[in-house]
C-alpha cells in the first residue's frame, strides 16, 4: 500500500435500483428477509468491485443494507423502540428511535457484512459504526435519567462491536458523529464517551464529523480519542484549513474533496488545487483523501464518477510531488 495520500471514502454508497425494488418488496411481505440479504450482498460485492477497479486504497462496504446511520443500530441494539418519521434535511426523512428501556448489544451487529465485504478484497476494509453520541442525540429517551447516562450506556455497547471488527480483521474503524458539530455545549461528553469506545483497540481509529460549526469546537475537537478525524473541506472551499494553520491540526485528516450534497462533477483541477493546498499544512503520511460524506445521496454514475476523478487528481499530484 502507497505510504502518503491514501484514497477511501466515508461509508455509504447510493443504493441502486434493485436494492430499493427489493426492499419494497419485503416491506410488503412479497420477499423474504433472506432474499432481501442475497441482494444486499450481491450489490456489496458490486461495490467492492468498483471500488478496486477505481484503484482506492482503503474500502467501504457501502451500507447498502442499512436504512438511517443511527436507526440501524436502534433496530439491532435491545432497549429501542423505532418512532415515526422525522425529517432529516431536505426531503430525506428517517424513523426516529426511542430508548425505553436499557440499552444492550445481544449480538454483533455488523460483523457478519464486515466479513463479507472483507472476503470479497485483499485491500483493508473499514468497519463502520455510529457514533454513541449521535445516536443518542438523534433519538428521543424515555429511559435514562440525562443525556450523559445515555450517551455513556451507548459508549459501551458501540466499544463491545469495535472490539469484535478489531478481532474479525479490521484494521481501521470509523465511528461516525456528525452530531457532534451540531451541539458545540456536548463537546465534552462526545470526548469522554469516544474514551469508552476506542479503549483498548489497536486498530486505526476514525471518527468522521461534517457540516458543522468547526471553528467552534476546534481545537477541543482533537482531544477525541482517534487516530485520524475526518472533516468535510470541499464543501466550504477548503478554508478550514486556514484555521489549522493558526492551530496545528495533531492527528491524522480525512480531508473531504468531493461536495456529496450537489450532482456537479468536480473537476480534476479542484480537487488537486484542494489536495495541494492541504499538503502545505500536513505531511501526506498524514492525509487521507475522501469525499466531504457518504454518497448515498447520489446517483450510482455521479458517486462513480466523483471517485474516479478522485482518485485520478491523487495520482497526478503523487507524481507531479514524487510522493511514494
Amino acid at each position: 500500500m502507497p505510504k502518503g495520500l491514501l484514497t477511501t471514502t466515508v461509508g455509504s454508497f447510493p443504493k441502486p435500483d434493485t436494492v430499493k425494488k427489493a426492499r419494497s418488496e419485503f416491506i410488503k411481505g412479497r420477499i423474504t428477509k433472506e432474499q432481501l440479504h442475497e441482494f444486499e450482498l450481491k450489490e456489496t460485492a458490486n461495490i467492492i468491485k468498483m471500488q478496486e477497479e477505481l484503484g482506492i486504497d482503503i474500502l467501504v462496504d457501502g451500507e447498502i443494507y442499512r436504512g438511517d446511520m443511527v436507526a440501524y443500530f436502534a433496530e439491532n441494539f435491545e432497549g429501542f423502540k423505532i418512532g415515526g418519521l422525522v425529517r432529516s434535511y431536505g426531503n430525506r426523512y428517517y424513523h426516529k428511535p426511542i430508548i425505553v428501556s436499557e440499552v444492550q448489544r445481544i449480538n454483533p451487529v455488523t460483523l457478519d457484512m464486515f466479513k463479507f465485504a472483507q472476503s470479497q478484497t485483499k485491500k483493508p476494509v473499514k468497519g463502520m459504526l455510529t457514533g454513541p453520541y449521535t445516536i443518542m442525540d438523534w433519538s428521543f429517551d424515555e429511559y435514562y435519567p440525562s443525556r450523559r447516562d445515555a450517551t455513556l450506556a451507548l459508549a459501551k455497547v458501540v466499544h463491545d462491536e469495535a472490539i469484535d471488527l478489531q478481532n474479525a480483521g479490521a484494521k481501521y474503524i470509523q465511528i461516525d458523529e456528525p452530531a457532534v458539530s451540531t451541539r458545540i455545549d456536548e463537546i465534552d461528553l462526545a470526548i469522554e464517551a469516544m474514551r469508552i469506545v476506542t479503549k483498548g483497540l489497536t486498530a486505526k481509529t476514525i471518527t468522521h464529523i461534517c457540516y458543522g460549526d468547526f471553528e467552534k469546537i476546534y481545537p477541543k475537537m482533537l482531544s477525541l480519542a482517534v487516530d485520524q478525524i475526518d472533516l468535510e473541506m470541499a464543501n466550504s472551499n477548503f478554508d478550514l484549513l486556514d484555521v489549522f494553520k493558526n492551530h496545528k491540526f495533531t492527528k491524522e485528516i480525512g480531508f473531504g474533496v468531493l461536495d456529496v450534497h450537489t450532482h456537479r462533477i468536480e473537476s480534476k483541477e479542484f480537487v488537486k488545487k484542494g489536495i495541494n493546498r492541504a499538503l502545505e499544512v500536513f505531511s501526506p503520511e498524514k492525509l487521507y483523501i475522501d469525499p466531504d460524506c457518504g454518497l448515498k445521496t447520489r446517483t450510482p454514475e455521479e458517486a462513480y464518477q466523483k471517485l474516479r476523478v478522485m482518485v485520478e487528481a491523487v495520482k497526478e499530484v503523487k507524481e507531479e510531488r514524487e510522493i511514494e
